[in-house]
Parts: structure tokens; sequence; C-alpha cells
């Protein structure tokens, strides 16, 4: 039972949010990041995103102490993508790592598909296709302020001067989101076999199955045009 009055998503079964606590704890490197709190509050202090949102990384420490089932789970859904991953945090005098706690709590989240996950990466499955089918991030014109209302308001002024960036980085044509420069097939190919291999493609297949199926069809089709087998690699790490 939460200790807040208010608390969210009670209406939730405490099973399902036993299960997403008991995965937190349960990964590996629990016993590295986390060594309880003194509640001195030099992790707020240094955390950039607790000046602009209300947002603690001393909260989660805490929560994960008192292992508060309900706060946990309510932190899931509700502050755990305002951590700017900056990882400031570390100055803790325990050395407990609130922003490594946050990374574990962000990869349950998204392992479980648990719509939170998904609303806050909505706007990076461009990204995440770019990344995938190209071989690089992002090109000028993608950076929109309805894309990635997160970056505050400088992303406006990128878009404002769109015209200056097309020059910094300039694709093929003025209009569209072709590459600024051209990476070889052979280094996509392995970007993917590597997220492939390693399940970080079903971790993008939990937030945005659309993009999941477009890449899997793309990518292991441009594989086998290539001469890549991708069971040879799947049996090569299962040796």
């Amino acid at each position: 039972m939460s200790i807040y009055k208010d608390a969210k998503y009670m209406d939730v079964p405490f099973e399902e949010k036993q299960k997403l606590f008991d995965q937190v704890k349960g990964d590996m490197r629990w016993d590295h990041i986390f060594n309880g709190c003194y509640e001195c509050g030099i992790c707020v202090a240094a955390c950039p995103s607790a000046r602009f949102y209300d947002f603690s990384p001393r909260v989660f420490v805490q929560t994960l102490e008192r292992e508060d089932i309900d706060t946990f789970y309510e932190l899931m859904n509700d502050s755990v993508w305002d951590c700017s991953q900056c990882f400031s945090c570390t100055r803790c005098p325990r050395e407990s790592n609130p922003g490594a706690l946050i990374t574990v709590m962000r990869e349950v989240a998204v392992n479980n598909g648990l719509n939170s996950a998904k609303e806050a990466l909505k706007a990076y499955s461009r990204i995440i296709y770019k990344i995938m089918s190209t071989g690089t991030q992002v090109a000028p014109d993608m950076l929109q302020p309805d894309a990635f209302p997160d970056w505050g308001p400088h992303v406006k002024e990128i878009s404002d001067n769109l015209e200056y960036w097309r020059r910094a980085l300039p694709p093929e044509t003025l209009h569209t989101v072709e590459l600024a420069w051209d990476v070889s097939v052979e280094t996509r190919l392995e970007l993917f076999m590597i997220w492939k291999l390693t399940g970080n493609l079903e971790m993008i297949e939990n937030i945005d199955e659309g993009i999941f199926m477009i890449l899997e069809e793309v990518m292991e089709e441009l594989l086998e045009e290539h001469g890549y087998d991708l069971d040879d690699y799947e049996n090569v790490i299962e040796d």
C-alpha cells in the first residue's frame, strides 16, 4: 500500500506492480548501483532535471529502498522519463547511482510494453528506423517541435533556421530527409545484427511493432541480398 493518500494507478493489480519491481531488483546491475540513501539531497542538488521538472532522483532511491511498490509503479509511469541520464547523481556519498537505477526501470518499462514507455519514445521511432536502415541518426528536416517536444524551445530554433542547418549538414536535396553522408551497407548490416542478437530489436517491438516489422523485413532482405545468414550468427552466439 502506498504511503501517499493521492496515490495513482491503484486500479492496477498489486501483483503486476510487484512483478515489475522484482524485475528491476533482479537485474544484474542492482548490487552495483543501489546502496541505500542518506537522504542528504546531494543527488537532487546536482540534478539538472530537478531544476525544470517535478523530479527528484532521491525519491527513486528512497522508494526502492523501502520497497514501496505502489509509488514505484507511479514513478515508472509518470517520472522515469524525466531523467536526462547525465549521471550527475553519481556523486552520492553512499555510492548509489540513481541514474543507473532509472535506466534499469526504463528498460523494464520498455520490455513490458508500458504505455508510458510507448508515449515517451513515440517521437523516436523515426530515429530508430533511420539508424537501422541508413546507419545515421538524424537529418536536419527531422528536427521539428511536434516530433521532439521534450527538447524544449531549442528544437524550434533549429526548425526555424533549417536553411542554415542544411548548409551545415547538406542532404542531397533541400526539401527531404536524405542523408548528409553515406554509410556502407556492411556497416548498416553489422549494426542491425548487433541490435538483433543483443535483444534490442525485441525492445523496439514492445514499443512500436510497426517499426519493428518494417525493420525486420527490410534489413533481413538486405542481409539475404548480400549473402549473410542471420541463423549462422545466432548459432555462434548460442555456442
